[in-house]
C-alpha cells in the first residue's frame, strides 16, 4: 500500500471512529475512559494524527460493539511488509510513545538516517533486490523519521556509539551528509544526541540495540535487536534492567557538547576524504 493510500486509510478509520463514537453518544473522553486510553488520543486516532494499537483497536469494537472492523481495519494497516515482523509493533509504538531513549552500537538509528545512508544500510543487507524494493524501504524509513516533526513529537535520546561516526556506510560523501544531518537536529534541539567514545570501553549493552518508550498512557516498553531479530518486551521488571543499562550507557557517554564536536568533525573528515577522491 503506497504511504498516501495508507493514510488516506487511516483517515478512513478516524472518521468511522467518530461517526460511531457520535452514534453511541459518547464524547472523546468517555469512550476513551472505556478503552484504557485519554480523550485526547481519541481525538488523535479520529484525526489519524496518532495509530491505534492493535489491542486498543479491539477494545473500541468492544465498546461501541462494532463487529470488529476497527480490529480488521487495523490489522490491515499495520500489516505493512516494509517492515520485519518483529519490528512492524515498534513502528506503531514509536508513533505513540512520548519518550524515546536508543542505544545505536554501530548504525546511525533509523530515524536519524538520510535517504543516501538508508539505501547504502538496506542494499548492504539485501544486495540481490530491485531498486523498487531498496527505494520502498528508504521510503519507509523516512516515512518513520517524520514523527520528529510532528507538534506531539516523543523526546528523542540517543547514545550513539562512537562505531557508528567511523563505519564509512555508503562512502565519505554519504557520511559527511549523515553526520551533517545528526549535527544538524542536535543544533536545533530536536534529538538530544551522546557519544559513547572508544575510551569508555566495555558497556552496560554490549549485546545489541536497545530502544526503550515511554506513553502517556501506558507502562513502557523497551526493544532489543541484534543482526535478524527483535523483541518486545512489556515485562516490568525487564524494562527496568533495560531502563538501569541506559542510565549507565548515558553515564559513560560523552556531554551533550562534546558529542556534537565530535560528530562535526567527523562529517569534516570526511568531507576532506570526499575533496581528494
Amino acid at each position: 500500500m503506497a504511504n498516501g493510500s495508507r493514510q488516506a486509510a487511516w483517515e478512513f478509520f478516524g472518521a468511522e471512529l467518530k461517526r460511531r463514537r457520535e452514534d453511541a453518544g459518547l464524547t472523546q473522553s468517555a469512550l476513551g475512559l472505556q478503552v484504557f486510553v485519554s480523550g485526547a488520543y481519541i481525538g488523535q486516532f479520529e484525526q489519524a494524527i496518532r495509530k491505534p494499537q492493535l489491542d486498543a483497536a479491539q477494545r473500541i469494537d468492544e465498546v461501541l460493539q462494532s463487529d470488529g472492523i476497527f480490529e480488521r481495519m487495523c490489522r490491515k494497516l499495520i500489516d505493512d511488509k516494509r517492515y520485519a515482523d518483529y519490528f512492524a509493533g515498534v513502528v506503531e509504538l514509536e508513533s505513540l510513545a512520548t519518550r524515546i531513549c536508543e542505544f545505536a552500537p554501530t548504525l546511525v538509528p533509523g530515524l536519524l538516517q538520510t535517504a543516501t545512508y538508508a539505501r547504502a544500510v538496506t542494499l548492504a543487507a539485501n544486495p540481490f533486490v530491485t531498486d523498487e524494493y531498496v527505494e520502498e524501504i528508504v521510503s519507509a524509513r523516512l516515512e518513520r523519521a517524520g514523527i520528529l516533526k510532528d507538534a506531539t513529537r516523543p523526546e528523542y535520546w540517543v547514545v550513539l556509539h562512537e562505531n557508528a561516526l567511523y563505519i564509512p556506510v555508503g562512502g565519505p560523501d554519504a557520511m559527511a551528509q549523515q553526520l551533517d544531518h545528526v549535527a544538524s537536529l542536535m543544533r536545533e534541539r530536536q534529538v538530544l544526541v551522546m557519544v559513547l567514545p572508544y575510551e569508555a570501553g566495555a558497556h552496560a549493552t554490549m549485546g545489541g540495540m536497545l530502544t526503550l518508550m515511554e506513553f502517556e498512557d501506558a507502562p513502557p516498553t523497551a526493544y532489543t535487536e541484534t543482526s535478524f531479530s527483535g523483541t518486545l518486551v512489556d515485562e516490568p521488571a525487564v524494562v527496568v534492567r533495560a531502563q538501569r543499562a541506559y542510565d549507565l550507557l548515558r553515564g559513560a557517554a560523552l556531554s551533550p557538547e562534546a558529542s556534537l564536536a565530535l560528530v562535526e568533525s567527523a562529517a569534516e573528515d570526511y568531507k576532506r576524504c570526499a575533496s581528494t577522491t
